[in-house]
């Protein structure tokens, strides 16, 4: 079919036809079938993920590795802290253990200078001491023999050692009549008596004390 432009100047219509199909880019080197791309391109992204996977674990391996170093380490500091503070701890005990039998020797050792002292310092007038025993150990029991003037002096020194701090369950045990030489040949008749009592250790807030070495002396005390 002819077709002729009558307009002047007029142009030719030309139509243009589009086409809706789409094509896959082509890439030189690489195989044109769609399934193969697709497979290729699935593995690139794999090798990809397990690359990045791979450094990954690198990068946590290292971490791991500097964290496991550091508590080591750390470890090693406190096992050498904890060894020293169990030589301290045993130290402490053997001196407290050591501090203990001290001072149970200690508390010991001024026993028999009580019971003399107190013992002696009740006696009321009329009154004097003959003999003075252990007669047990855990409590320590005590025997006093004696002779006193009458049964009143006896009384009062039976009073004044349970008035003591460091006697208690004071028990005549026996009180009976006995001559006793009054010089120049004469005797008199006394009351021999026998006393027990158990030894007891005060506590040290109702006792009074006194310092060891006592006051310096002024100026002038010892005669210059």
């Amino acid at each position: 079919m002819i077709e002729v432009n009558l307009l002047p100047g007029g142009r030719k219509r030309q139509t243009r036809k589009r086409s809706a199909s789409f094509k896959m880019p082509t890439f030189r080197g690489l195989p044109s079938d769609g399934w193969v791309r697709v497979a290729l391109l699935i593995g690139v992204l794999v090798l990809g993920a397990v690359g990045w996977t791979w450094f990954s674990l690198q990068r946590d391996e290292e971490e791991v590795r500097v964290a496991l170093e550091a508590e080591v380490q750390d470890s090693a500091r406190f096992a050498d802290l904890i060894e020293r503070t169990n030589r301290l701890q045993a130290r402490r005990d053997s001196i407290v253990q050591r501090v203990s039998v001290i001072q149970q020797i200690d508390q010991g050792r001024y026993v028999w200078p009580h019971v003399l002292d107190e013992a002696a310092r009740a006696l009321p007038e009329y009154t004097w001491l003959t003999e003075l025993t252990q007669i047990a150990t855990d409590p320590l029991r005590i025997q006093l023999r004696g002779r006193a003037g009458n049964n009143i002096a006896l009384t009062v020194y039976m009073d004044q050692l349970e008035s003591s701090p460091y006697f208690r369950n004071v028990t005549l045990v026996q009180s009976e009549q006995a001559p006793e030489a009054a010089g120049e040949g004469t005797q008199q008749v006394v009351y021999a008596f026998e006393l027990h009592m158990t030894f007891e250790q005060p506590p040290l807030e109702s006792l009074e004390t006194v310092p060891l070495l006592g006051a310096e002396p002024g100026p002038g005390a010892d005669g210059r």
